[in-house]
């Protein structure tokens, strides 16, 4: 058996658009489907690279632009895609807020012990 100490919270962030009517998030999943986007400049390899279906990976992005109401990926046929400035700043968001979340969880964690 584990001893407690040897435990570790785990924070799940996802942002949403509350006046949505669509249950699309941006949470961990479509966040690594954009960070492959920027790393790879492409949804297809972004998808490929997660072992996921370019076909989902674009029904991913759409509902969540749709959720979230902003536009996530320009894309620019057989050359490729990049992410949106708005979407630039969301992705860079989600991960400073996700790593300081995750950082605050294992303080309060320790601290409760």
């Amino acid at each position: 058996m584990a001893s407690l100490k040897t435990l570790a919270p785990h924070v799940r962030l996802s942002i949403r658009n509350p006046k949505s009517k669509n249950d699309s998030e941006f949470g961990r999943g479509i966040a690594e489907l954009c960070l492959g986007v920027r790393e790879h400049g492409s949804l297809n390899a972004a998808a490929k690279g997660m072992g996921m279906a370019y076909s989902k990976a674009w029904r991913i992005i759409r509902d969540t632009e749709e959720a979230l109401g902003l536009q996530l990926l320009e894309r620019d046929g057989a050359h490729g895609s990049t992410l949106t400035k708005q979407a630039d700043a969301l992705l860079d968001t989600y991960f400073t807020l996700s790593e300081r979340l995750e950082a605050e969880a294992q303080q309060a964690y320790r601290q409760q012990l």
